[in-house]
């Protein structure tokens, strides 16, 4: 027998045991896995099923999984290493009919394949299912057919909301029916998203198994989704669907969402709130970010928990490692996106060394286009901005392009270009290009008159006459406050004992409840309401100023004004922020008075307003017409003399200390993976610190991470009683790789047992690596591994491969000629090209 056997059987075992399944009893619960019937063994010889891989007649031992009640479950067919494990695929298939078994596992300890007889070819998987689990998914029988030919018309959703509704009197009498929809809140089908469940029904009829809906903001993609959801589940061909989403507010908003529409029949629960009877519920919701860390996904779910796995704002939620997640689940694949194609249509593809920003871009909607089978680049479904603006459903902007001096400058091809005079009394010259300003280039006097214009020309709102509410992008933290700070200036002056500081607000990851105050926004009630008339329902608050948190999946459907108060280099972030405007809105809704609703002559939102300083709408070449241009006013000494200024900045900003230096002693100690003890302390002191903010311990609780991570590192950090760093931390945790900031606090709140040591997280790296390429060349995948672990951790070898030195190898310590060759010549550019956009490097350095 030889080691590659053995080595198989090994790994097959443990990830059987890692799974739930049992060789042999435990307390009141049975064995659930046989080998072969002419094989028997005794506890004392679980050791020797790697040792001695023995073979039957019938060839190696295989093992059958068995149910609750002992029955056939599951064959799982074993190979050894250097074999592909499809080469028993009839075998198995043979076996597994024999004893009356839906479900097969393929594997060589390396490489494994779920295959479901009933639905049609094995698929990947990086962990084996559970008994549990794979009982439940045993529920469901596939019927493709019955999902292609189930009727879905307008009514699907109201069906379930009201099935009743068509034999009441008020949705009989016309005259009563609209009045009736709006208080029932039903919610008929558009359309167009009609034409997408159908495209995805015809999709099935075909064979498919994986599809992408591309369709604009503001355009319904989630009752679309919740449709889908109703067709899987009403056809019997999932049990359970997993709703991804990529922001931690989304998760709320979603199931309020599916709430609203899908209750009668079905119940939809959050993970993170519902951690111990999440599998109660038809619907589970959670951001595709807190299954990836740590790879949580692969610990608290099987890949068989989920029939349907639902990606929204698809983009961005399985965009890099967090593919892995999505592929982890065996099942029916739903991408939902925004995002449209059009935008990288200029691209030059011929030339990947460009630094253009739609690079990255074009490459991520490549990677969802491939992840949900669209491989000629065509989705599934695809309704458009200009599409929705066409039928009526959706509105174009006003683009307002304003310009400074300065900023035209910083638009330049040279830049703006500042004289001053050093600290050496030197004169010097430094260009400031427009992706500098705010974080190199900073003019009060631009703030202002970026301010000044925004106030001046936004829409005011139809009913009250106040300022219409809006949304400003700024470039940071600080550029907002400043920003708000300004416009509540000039609100009390232009609007006189309206607004007591209460005009514009900051909403950014620093500020507490900044998450409450967008959904306070959404619901007019943010700071207060009805300010100008008492029966009118808006947000005192009429302008929020954010960064990145109001951008994607943030409904305002009573949005006038956009204020684009930094450049945007991003094609996504783009057409999201843009996307905030485009809902269309009847501000009669908020008013309850009779009297003044009679003298409203324009209450339905036709227009907004998207004010663009930094020529973004022409960085991207829109083709709709942009049709008020404002000329500002020329602003005096170009901001630099006018007082408003910070003064001049010095290059560099270094400190020379002018004395000399010796070397006073030298002692070496070596010291061990348990580090120093004053090391130790210093952690358990940080625990402490940190366990003991009240602050800290709500926003883990509540998953709000980056608000956590940069309080920590504005908060806690370099202050002169303890003088914490992340460095030091990491010292002081003794592991042989880089931690984050988020990995510590993690396992201070007892969020991950302990941390991994490098060689884990490799395997883990690895893993997704395999679940995403699905490498066929069974028998290379130790050199694969071998070759990407080397590639990920040793400079050297990256250094080799990328300058094609490869007769260095021959003398390198962590990879030799030998290695390499034995790499499949497609995985010598593959992998490198895998690590670069999947895998973090930094998190391998000691």
């Amino acid at each position: 027998m030889s080691n590659k056997e053995a080595t198989a059987r090994i790994k097959i075992n443990k990830l059987l045991e890692a799974a739930g399944w049992r060789f042999f009893p435990e307390g009141s619960a049975p064995a659930n896995i046989r080998l072969e019937p002419s094989v028997t063994i005794k506890s004392s010889d679980l050791e020797a099923l790697g040792k001695n891989f023995e073979k039957t007649g019938k060839g190696f031992i295989d093992f059958l999984l068995l149910d609750t009640k002992g029955f056939p479950l599951l064959v799982l067919e074993a190979k050894s290493e250097d074999k592909n494990p499809l080469v028993g695929k009839e075998q198995a298939r043979k076996y597994a009919k024999s004893q009356n078994c839906r479900f097969v596992i393929l594997s060589n300890g390396n490489l494994h394949y779920f295959w479901d007889l009933e639905r049609g070819n094995p698929y990947i998987i990086t962990s084996f299912p559970t008994p549990d689990s794979l009982t439940g998914y045993r529920k469901v029988s596939p019927n493709p057919d019955r999902l292609s030919e189930d009727q879905v018309g307008d009514d699907y959703i109201v069906l379930t909301q009201r099935p009743n509704y068509s034999s009441e009197a008020a949705w009989k009498n016309e005259a009563e029916r609209p009045g009736y929809i709006q208080a029932n809140k039903l919610r008929f089908l558009r359309p167009y998203q009609l034409r997408a469940i159908h495209a995805l029904q015809r999709a099935v009829k075909d064979g498919k198994d994986r599809f992408l809906f591309e369709m604009a903001t503001g355009t319904g993609k989630t009752l679309a989704a919740a449709a889908v959801i109703k067709l899987f589940l009403r056809s019997g061909n999932a049990r359970r669907v997993l709703f991804l989403v990529d922001r931690l507010e989304l998760e709320d908003q979603a199931k309020k969402a599916f709430a609203a529409l899908l209750s009668a029949d079905f119940q939809t629960v959050i993970y993170k709130e519902n951690r111990d009877d999440w599998r109660r519920a038809e619907i589970v919701v959670t951001t595709v970010q807190s299954l990836l860390f740590n790879n949580k996904y692969q610990r608290l779910f099987s890949p068989t928990d989920f029939d349907l796995v639902i990606s929204d704002e698809a983009h961005r939620s399985i965009g890099g490692n967090a593919r892995a997640v999505f592929d982890y689940f065996i099942g029916y694949k739903l991408g939902l996106t925004a995002t449209p194609r059009d935008y990288l249509k200029r691209f030059d593809k011929a030339n990947p060394a460009t630094r253009d920003p739609r690079e990255a871009e074009r490459r991520l909607l490549l990677d969802t286009y491939r992840t949900f089978g669209c491989e000629n680049s065509q989705p599934t479904y695809r309704y458009s901005l200009l599409d929705g603006v066409k039928e009526g459903f959706l509105i174009n902007p006003t683009v307002v392009d304003a310009r400074t001096e300065i900023t035209t400058e910083l638009l330049s091809e040279k830049g703006f270009v500042a004289s001053f005079s050093d600290d050496a009394g030197e004169d010097r010259e430094e260009a400031y290009k427009q992706r500098e300003f705010e974080k190199r280039f900073f003019a009060d006097a631009t703030n202002q008159l970026f301010c000044k214009t925004f106030l001046e020309n936004a829409l005011r709102d139809p009913v009250s006459g106040e300022m219409g509410k809006s949304i400003i992008f700024a470039v940071s933290q600080n550029h907002a406050a400043k920003l708000a700070q300004i416009l509540n200036s000039m609100a009390d002056r232009m609007f006189p004992g309206k607004y007591q500081s209460d005009f514009a607000v900051q909403v950014t990851s620093q500020i507490p409840d900044a998450q409450l105050f967008t959904i306070n926004f959404s619901n007019n009630n943010l700071l207060g309401s009805a300010n100008f008339l008492p029966a009118y329902k808006t947000s005192k608050a009429r302008v929020c100023v954010t960064v990145g948190m109001m951008t994607t999946g943030y409904d305002c459907t009573d949005l006038l004004n956009l204020g684009l108060f930094r450049p945007i280099f991003s094609p996504t972030d783009f057409i999201q922020i843009k996307g905030r405007g485009t809902r269309r809105h009847n501000f009669l809704e908020q008013l309850f008075d009779e009297n003044i609703k009679e003298g409203v002559t324009r209450p339905q939102k036709t227009a907004f307003k998207l004010f663009d300083f930094f020529a973004t709408c022409e960085y991207f070449e829109e083709k709709f017409k942009y049709d008020e241009v404002i000329k500002l006013p020329r602003p005096q000494g170009k901001g630099r003399d006018d007082g408003g200024d910070t003064g001049p900045v010095t290059p560099g900003g270094i400190y020379a200390y002018p004395g000399a230096d010796i070397l006073e002693m030298i002692k070496e100690e070596t010291i061990g993976l348990n580090g120093m003890k004053i090391d130790r302390m210093f952690f358990e002191k940080f625990e402490d610190t940190v366990r003991e903010n009240e602050m800290i311990a709500a926003a883990v609780e509540s998953g709000q991470w980056d608000r956590v991570i940069d309080y920590v590192n504005r908060e806690v950090f370099d202050k002169p009683e303890e003088y914490y760093t992340l460095d030091k931390l990491r010292k002081a945790a003794a592991v042989d790789r880089r931690l984050t900031l988020r990995e510590i606090l993690e396992k201070i709140f007892g969020l991950i047992p302990r941390f991994k040591s490098k060689d884990e997280q490799l395997e883990e790296e690895f893993a997704k690596f395999v679940a995403d390429t699905k490498p066929e060349e069974a028998e290379a995948i130790p050199a694969i591994k071998t070759y990407f672990k080397a590639y990920v951790t040793s400079d050297q070898v990256r250094h080799i491969i990328e300058s094609r030195q490869f007769t260095d190898l021959a003398t390198n310590p962590v990879f030799s000629t030998r290695d390499f060759r034995a790499v499949p010549e497609k995985y010598r550019t593959l992998i490198p090209e895998y690590i670069k956009d999947y895998v973090s490097l930094n998190q391998f350095a000691a």
